[in-house]
């Protein structure tokens, strides 16, 4: 993964301040976390992993009933964060600071629940090892993007290298991507749409700016927000399309 891709999910206050601004812009009300949470069998889950877990967005969601909290990340940046939120729903938390994929240092069947959170796409050569770490009847829950979120950019630009990371994992082809190794997999469409109006352009510039490293490969960061700004203008109204698949995996 590219270092200022891998720098920019350091920056705690950004994200916390981006998850807001996407929050207000969706068109879907309900919280992806709250949708996916109602997929698991919480009965028999106590011992989590969260592969890029980055500050604890997760779980920031969950309640208070674990035994274990383990996030994995590649930014050291991101323990103490993650561990403050962590703290508050698990009687045990650990943070391992790896870039996956590679060998997760625990044993075998382990986890009840283990968890990628929009990162699987950055990594998709770990599921070899989450089936190893994973309990025989255990859950693994997945949010992950549609290829589909691009559409609106490639309407100007060319965004080939960063569909080939979404590719690595999506909505569309992650069903195929996981029977090569588990069976029961089902899977929730989450619909939304991120829309802004011209009068919210400061707010599509920051969403834009937020991006950048991520589209700085394919096409200059400030080209891309000059063109949508000025589409935004044009048009009055734009709507950008954010849909994303949680998948529901059991061994």
């Amino acid at each position: 993964m590219n270092h200022s891709v891998i720098k920019s999910y350091g920056d705690l206050a950004l994200h916390r301040t981006i998850g807001e601004l996407i929050k207000r812009h969706s068109e879907n009300g309900e919280d992806i976390r709250e949708v996916a949470k109602r997929l698991v069998d919480w009965h028999d889950v106590r011992k989590i992993a969260d592969l890029g877990c980055g500050y604890g967005w997760f779980e920031e969601a969950l309640g208070n009933e674990f035994s274990l909290i383990l996030g994995i990340d590649c930014l050291e940046a991101n323990e103490r964060g993650f561990l403050a939120v962590a703290q508050k729903a698990a009687e045990a938390v650990r943070f391992m600071n790896l870039q996956l994929p590679s060998h997760i240092d625990v044993e075998s069947d382990y986890f009840d629940l283990v968890v990628a959170a929009y990162s699987l796409y950055f990594f998709p050569d770990v599921l070899p090892e989450v089936y190893r770490i994973l309990r025989p009847g255990g859950t693994f829950l997945i949010i992950t993007h549609s290829a589909a979120m691009l559409e609106e950019g490639e309407e100007f630009f060319d965004f080939s290298n960063l569909r080939q990371v979404i590719n690595n994992f999506s909505a569309e082809n992650g069903a195929t991507l996981l029977r090569a190794l588990f069976a029961d997999i089902t899977s929730v469409d989450y619909v939304n749409s991120l829309a802004f109006d011209k009068e919210q352009s400061d707010d599509l510039a920051k969403y834009i700016d937020f991006k950048r490293e991520f589209i700085s490969k394919d096409v200059s960061p400030v080209v891309v927000r000059a063109k949508m700004l000025d589409e935004l203008e044009t048009r009055g109204t734009m709507r950008f399309n954010k849909n994303d698949r949680i998948f529901v995996v059991k061994k």
